[in-house]
């Protein structure tokens, strides 16, 4: 429990460093997913009108003070729609991205540890499955039911979307299986799926991590698709529904296209920013290659005429300059 907590204790120090010395695009990609959740968990309470409420009056409206977004064919409020749809959005994704990722991981980590008949089998069928084109199987599945729960699409989109967290948490594993703590763990008699649970996975949860982050951006990309064709959950205010919308009567209100659209490349866009991110922070060569900057006063060291001895002194003889050795005797020859 100690050790555990002392390696807890060195990784949060060694990326809080990292992480003050964040680039702009991850700023820009964390605002936009802390946008995305304050809209969708907080957004339907401060939401002006209902996403339901019809207006034949203020059919296709402009923006204006009372519809900042305008209105849509039936006269409701768009921004209210956007706030209940990011809702719906959030809803869908993050259900399947944690099935998928608990999914995945467990039967990589298992198949990659064990190998064998158990990796093979799972691997064929993990090419089964990548060999239907994505988006045509959850149409198919969700095409079943007239309308689709909430619950079904998330189903419907984790038949394959665990496929991917299981090919990269197996060769991970393939990986890891081989390292010397578990060979000592194996040598001393723990169970197979101790191993796995204490060894195994917590050292493959990075590369995990980041594609989860990715995972969560295609996830609304598939949900707003599924809503586009008509096949999304049975409420008009997904954001595929208010971008199909917008299609029909884009020459009439331009904003119901683009308010929609332009929400939905805000939030992948945000989870392509942050899964970079991640990759460059849980990357285990970033913590050799990426160094501190030095201070002025390592700077002035490194200026001195003197700092070359210095260095020079602390190195073994054999790698000592010429210039830095200290006198030899004379030879006995001599």
């Amino acid at each position: 429990m100690n050790n555990r907590a002392t390696r807890i204790g060195q990784a949060m120090t060694t990326l809080w460093p990292r992480l003050r010395r964040a680039r702009l695009a991850t700023v820009v990609g964390a605002t936009c997913l802390l946008v995305f959740l304050l809209a969708a968990t907080l957004g339907p309470l401060l939401a002006p009108h209902s996403p339901q409420a019809h207006n034949l009056d203020q059919v296709l409206a402009p923006p204006s003070r009372a519809h900042l977004f305008g209105t849509d064919e039936n006269g409701t409020d768009l921004l209210s729609m956007l706030l209940h749809g990011a809702r719906v959005a959030l809803a869908i994704a993050a259900p399947t991205v944690v099935m998928c990722f608990v999914i995945g991981t467990t039967l990589g980590a298992v198949a990659g540890t064990k190998g064998g008949w158990l990796d093979e089998a799972l691997m064929r069928v993990v090419d089964v499955l990548l060999s239907f084109p994505g988006i045509l199987l959850n149409l198919a599945i969700v095409a079943l039911v007239k309308r689709p729960s909430v619950g079904f699409i998330v189903f419907a989109l984790a038949i394959n979307g665990w496929v991917g967290y299981a090919r990269v948490a197996r060769g991970q594993a393939l990986a890891v299986r081989e390292r010397e703590y578990v060979q000592a763990a194996r040598a001393a008699g723990a169970g197979f799926f101790w191993i796995v649970r204490r060894h195994v996975v917590p050292s493959i949860l990075g590369p995990l991590v980041v594609h989860a982050t990715f995972g969560f951006g295609s996830v609304i990309l598939v949900e707003a698709s599924l809503s586009f064709l008509g096949l999304g959950p049975a409420v008009p205010y997904t954001w595929g529904a208010l971008l199909a919308q917008g299609t029909t009567y884009l020459w009439r209100s331009a904003t119901l296209a683009a308010v929609p659209c332009a929400a939905i490349a805000i939030v992948v866009l945000g989870c392509n920013l942050v899964g970079d991110a991640l990759r460059d922070q849980l990357d285990p060569k970033a913590s050799v290659t990426a160094q501190p900057p030095r201070t002025h006063a390592e700077d002035a060291a490194c200026a001195s005429p003197h700092s070359h001895f210095s260095l020079s002194r602390s190195l073994p003889s054999s790698l000592r300059p010429r210039s830095s050795r200290p006198a030899q005797g004379r030879s006995r020859g001599s």
